[in-house]
């Protein structure tokens, strides 16, 4: 009897790759050009993993929509130009990710996916730069759904995939991940190098350090 299929989703911001300096550096740039006052740098790594404009509205939010929209706007300009000005180098990879997703792309029944604030143009940038175009058979971004929390990337990737909630993943850094896996009826892994502290975690099924710790947790889970 063949094993069933597992889907394995991953955040991006602060799970794969490490974004905070682009993240920080294009939140100020849009900020500082229409002369809003620049939230600190806790405040800016706080909403990582939210929809850009829900991510600008917990950061301003006393600001009129049309302030909000052309912050939006801002943002979009300078993480484009940091990243063609930078490359890769803009977010590089976390120790171990391209290991194990190379490890868990050869197991069989085991499909990988991503479901992240990003945008689609950002995140296929992303894929582009690393080389990471073979692994992922489903893409999920902000431009095609709800913000996280919401549950709807997950149930779009599963349904994608055809794989049931209970043999599949959310692998990701924040609040706003683990949270999304419980409402989408999934469990979630709650990884301790990215943007939230592991106290804001309470949602995952279990928290791992390095990336070399997520096969374990995966195998763990499923037998």
């Amino acid at each position: 009897m063949s094993a069933p299929l597992r889907l394995v989703l991953f955040d991006v911001d602060g799970t794969l790759v490490d974004s905070q300096g682009s993240i920080v550096h294009s939140m100020t740039t849009s900020f500082q050009a229409i002369s809003v006052p620049v939230p600190t740098r806790e405040a800016i790594l706080s909403i990582v993993g939210l929809s850009l404009p829900h991510a600008i509205a917990r950061l301003a939010p006393e600001q009129p929509l049309s302030v909000q929209n052309d912050l939006v706007d801002g943002y979009k300009e300078a993480y484009h130009a940091h990243r063609l000005e930078l490359g890769a180098a803009s977010s590089p990879l976390y120790p171990g990710a391209r290991e194990v997703i190379e490890a868990l792309h050869a197991v069989p029944e085991v499909l990988l996916g991503v479901a992240t604030g990003k945008s689609q143009r950002g995140l296929d940038a992303l894929i582009e730069a690393h080389e990471l175009e073979p692994y992922f058979v489903t893409r999920q971004v902000a431009d095609h759904h709800p913000s996280k929390p919401h549950p709807s990337m997950v149930q779009t990737a599963l349904a994608e995939t055809g794989v049931e909630p209970g043999c599949a993943v959310m692998i990701g850094d924040t609040s706003f991940d683990m949270d999304m896996a419980a409402a989408a009826g999934v469990r979630g892994i709650g990884v301790t190098w990215g943007y939230h502290h592991r106290s804001a975690l309470t949602a995952a099924s279990c928290i791992i350090e390095t990336f070399d710790q997520l096969p374990n947790a995966l195998a763990g889970m499923w037998d």
